[in-house]
């Protein structure tokens, strides 16, 4: 069965980076055609697909946000990472981790999620 699983801290201060990373069981991230992104839903808003890195390592932004995010892959560990840096309380969210079945960038299996909040 695939379980995806968020993790990083739940407290970010303004201007430092969000890091979280997401570990993947039951599926290869190099399997054809698998591409794992990162989403996230703001409190009062709808779902914001941050970016995702797919099966052969490349990756693809949210042109929005494409200047502060960076997503990368431990193939060996199963796991991807999001990197957001410069943050401010605009990112307070649920940030989610998600498999992309069929060159989609979304899927039927999603991580539980994990709340970010960007404070001081």
């Amino acid at each position: 069965q695939v379980q995806l699983q968020e993790s990083g801290p739940g407290l970010v201060k303004p201007s430092q980076t969000l890091s979280l990373t997401c570990a993947v069981s039951g599926a290869s991230i190099t399997t054809n055609s698998y591409y794992w992104s990162w989403i996230r839903h703001p409190p009062g808003k709808g779902l914001e697909w941050i970016g995702a890195v797919d099966y052969r390592g490349d990756t693809y932004y949210n042109p929005h946000l494409n200047s502060r995010t960076s997503i990368s892959r431990d193939a060996s560990k199963s796991q991807f990472t999001l990197q957001l840096s410069s943050v401010t309380p605009e990112d307070t969210a649920v940030y989610y981790c998600v498999r992309g079945d069929d060159y989609s960038f979304t899927g039927s299996y999603w991580g539980q999620g994990t709340r970010v909040t960007v404070s001081s």
